[in-house]
């Protein structure tokens, strides 16, 4: 061999060493970034299932049994009696 093709030689093997060494890395960093990303998927998928169990929560907080015993029981509130209701009549004269 002479000294030009060892030099070529030389200069080749070690862009081989250089790339070889450059897809250990990028391997090692797409293994790093894959298991941040699982965790990522982890997370939201427990944040879904906790936002579907508010949202059925909420649902159950808001029916209208809930809303009225809620009303007779913190507010002391009912619904009044026939005797207890007045109503009043307006005249056409009046309303303006």
């Amino acid at each position: 061999m002479t000294r030009r093709q060892l030099l070529i030689f030389a200069v080749l093997a070690l862009g081989v060493l250089v790339t070889a060494l450059a897809v250990v890395y990028v391997t090692y960093m797409v293994r790093g970034q894959t298991v941040l990303l699982q965790a990522a998927r982890t997370e939201r998928d427990a944040l879904d299932v906790e936002w579907s169990r508010l949202r059925l929560e909420e649902a159950s907080l808001i029916t209208h049994a809930r809303i009225e015993e809620t009303a007779r029981q913190a507010l002391d509130l009912y619904l009044p009696q026939m005797s207890d209701v007045r109503i009043l009549e307006v005249s056409p004269d009046e309303q303006r």
